[in-house]
């Protein structure tokens, strides 16, 4: 049985870790090796892809933190989860909607929507 709550915590954390190399362990256990991530405003492939557009969200929004919003649904190889950044202890700045496809129990392929973004 697929633990959607386990896949999210994953990603999460790996997109809220700013050491590079702890980053790079986050990644590869989150992620497969062919992943694609794709938004309105970035996209990534691969292990690299998806280490260097998490690098340069931490580069935009330093100190900034991913928190995942409601809860997680799935269904067979199909997660979707909501989102908010923001600094700790505050409403988030940014928020989004994410749809993934799940291949042996990380993440492959993620389309992003921005829900709420600055204006």
């Amino acid at each position: 049985m697929t633990d959607y709550n386990a896949i999210t915590e994953a990603y999460i954390a790996a997109w809220n870790e700013t050491d590079a190399t702890a980053r790079k362990a986050l990644v590869e256990a989150a992620f497969t090796t062919g992943v694609s991530y794709r938004d309105p405003i970035m996209q990534g492939d691969g292990h690299d892809g998806i280490d260097a557009l998490i690098a340069g969200v931490h580069g935009q929004f330093p100190g900034f933190r991913f928190k995942l919003k409601g809860k997680v649904d799935g269904f067979g190889d199909n997660i979707r989860f909501s989102w908010g950044l923001g600094p700790d202890g505050t409403e988030a700045v940014i928020e989004g909607s994410d749809f993934a496809i799940i291949k042996d129990g990380r993440l492959s392929i993620i389309t992003g929507f921005l829900d709420k973004v600055p204006g």
